[in-house]
This record gives structure tokens, sequence and C-alpha cells, in this order.
């Protein structure tokens, strides 16, 4: 995305010097699939992603045993330039299944006709708030909320209280301390965009930005400056010497800071403001002259399994989409549950976000 809500967690794990498990198109699944375009069947299902998908190895074998498919994972850099690779290749897709298309980019994907309908095996177990799209080109498999995130060792230094709100970015005594990503070019800056669209509405988000760049929002290309350059709350923005106690990151960045503290810390070291709050969700889709349509049929089927759905949240830093999926006590301990994130219809979306992202470009960014 930019950087998506995945990226985030596993870019995080990366400034912290940790590997972390992940299926990927060398290795293993490459070596297994040797001689198998031969066969007259493929037993080789390929995946094309962002480059944070992530899966415990062994929660992969069981599917790949239990299907008889191999999955190989060509990851594709950020959720967009991803996204266009397929629409440049559309027909004739580089995988059978694509992964990381988000509700801001949803339109994009549908409207250039890069999938193939397909309604998931377990699609009734996932929350009906996610499922966006009734034909069934796309299926839901993560959610996760863009939030400002606060340095409480500054805030706490400072005997101010950090910001919860939108309304309380444009205070004087948070002037200088915000930084965010370029809504053009970063999925988290347009979702932090949108958040103040569906905050404020089509008349008012012009006017908050405008406060907003008055009281010294700093706006940086993607996630990764922001939160591991810029912010002083993160352990790179530590090591980084970032000077700003504000950043629009995730909702889930502060168990992450804990999972990779060294030493682990009894606490985050970071706060959410859950009322800065917009829901991404994900979404998995068949892609459109698939070679191997019935092996990207199960791989969806298992995105959406309770198996893949509890694992994911360790792994990729998001939530599950499914009801009868349980979170890890480390998300539950340090993270925040965000009741009411502001929410864009996909619709307004498709017929706004470029406008949007034009307008906001010229407004805050020349």
């Amino acid at each position: 995305m930019s950087t998506t809500k995945k990226i985030a967690g596993a870019a995080l794990a990366a400034a912290l010097g940790v590997t972390t498990l992940s299926a990927c198109g060398g290795g293993d699944a490459k070596d297994k699939s040797a001689g198998a375009s031969d066969a007259p069947k493929s037993k080789t299902v390929t995946l094309v992603s962002h480059d944070s998908f992530n899966v415990t190895e062994a929660v992969l074998k069981e599917f790949e045993q239990q299907s008889g498919y191999t999955v190989k994972v060509l990851k594709s850099g950020d959720a967009g330039a991803a996204l266009n690779q397929e629409i440049l290749t559309k027909g004739s897709p580089r995988g059978d299944v694509f992964f990381g298309v988000d509700n801001t980019l949803l339109s994009r994907a549908l409207d250039n006709g890069v999938f193939t309908p397909y309604q998931a095996k377990g699609l009734d177990t996932v929350k009906p708030e996610f499922v966006l799209d009734k034909q069934h080109r796309v299926t839901p498999v993560d959610s996760g909320d863009i939030c400002v995130n606060y340095d409480k060792a500054y805030f706490a230094d400072k005997k101010i209280a950090p910001p919860q709100t939108l309304d309380d970015l444009v205070k004087p005594e948070y002037k200088n301390l915000l930084v965010t990503e370029n809504a053009a070019t970063s999925s988290p800056g347009l979702g932090f965009l949108l958040a103040s669209v569906g905050k404020y509405g089509e008349e008012g988000w012009k006017d908050y930005w405008s406060k907003l760049k008055a009281n010294g929002v700093e706006v940086v290309d993607g996630w990764e400056q922001a939160y591991n350059e810029r912010f002083s709350g993160s352990a790179g923005g530590k090591k980084a010497k970032g000077d700003r106690p504000l950043v629009v990151s995730y909702a889930s960045s502060p168990p992450v800071e804990v999972l990779y503290g060294e030493p682990q810390p009894a606490e985050a070291p970071t706060g959410v403001a859950t009322g800065t709050c917009f829901r991404q969700v994900e979404f998995a889709g068949l892609l459109k002259g698939a070679k191997n349509e019935e092996g990207g049929k199960a791989l969806i089927d298992f995105l959406v399994s309770k198996k893949f759905q509890e694992d994911m949240p360790l792994q990729m830093f998001v939530n599950p989409v499914v009801k009868d999926a349980k979170l890890p006590e480390l998300f539950t301990k340090h993270g925040v549950v965000v009741d009411k994130p502001e929410n864009v219809a996909p619709e307004a979306i498709a017929k706004n976000r470029e406008q949007w992202v034009k307008t906001w470009s010229s407004l805050v960014v020349k």
C-alpha cells in the first residue's frame, strides 16, 4: 500500500530484527512443485500477494497435506503495486489467487474485472458486515483499523493528555506532533484521509485538513518512514531519533511493539487514539484465467478456515473476520477495541477516491 495493515506488522518486525515464518515463491514450495507443470492437472497453486503475506509453516503444511496442493506465494511489493500488475495482466494472471486488495482499492479491482466469482466454503462463518461484494468476486480475509498511535512516554513527560479524536489533532497542544503518510502513495495515508471524510463529510473534510496543515502535520511517503523513522514511540523511531510522538499507523501496532521488544515490556510503549480510526478490510479473489482454478478455490477456502484465521493475527497483525476465531492473548491484553471506526461506503470510495486524493494533495502537499 503504499503499505497495508499487514505490511505494518511485518515491517515493524523487520525493523526489530525479527525473522518470521512465511511461505515464499522459492525454497521448499518451489522444490516440491518441480515438474508439476508437466502434469495434466497442476498440483501447485500460486497466491499473488503484497509483501506481507505470512503464515505459520505448520499451518500451511497441514493445508498442503490435506488438499494435495503445494502453495507458491508470489510477493509483489505493496498492495497497490501488486494489484496494478494483475490489472495489466488481466486474463493471463501470474497466479491463481490474489490476496491483499482492501476496501479502499476494491472498486479498482472489480471495475477492471480481474476476478472470477467464487463463493467460498465457510463464507457463512464470516461476519456479514465484511462481505462487501454480493457477487462473491472477492472473499473477506481480515480486518484492521488505521488509527493515530501515540508515544506514551512523551505525553507522560510533558504532562499532556494524548489526543483521542480527530478533533483533538487540530488543537494547539498538538502542534507539530503528528506525522502521516501521503494519501496518494500509502494505504494508511489514504485510510486516514477517508477517516476524515467519514467524520466530517464532503463539505467538512477539506477544512479539517487545512486546519491540520496549519497545526504542523508532517507528510511522508509511506508507513515505514512515518513509523520507523519519524515516530518517537516505536523501536525503529527511537533508533532513528524520530521526534514526532503522533503517527498514523494501526490499532495492532502496540501489541507488535510488545511482541518484539527486547526485553519484552510489561506494557505497550505506544497507545491508540480510538477516535481517529478507519476500518480496513482485506480480500482474496480467484484470478480470471487462473491455470489452477480448483486449487485456487481450495486456497480461498483455507484463508477463511478457523485454522488460518486464528494463526493470522500474530503472523500479519490483523483481526480475523470469521465469527468463532479467537484472538491471541497478546492482542486482547495489549490491543484496543475500536467500537466506532469511521467508514465510507465502497461505492462512495469508488466514485470519489481519485478526486479526493487529488484535492487532498493540492491542500496538504503542494
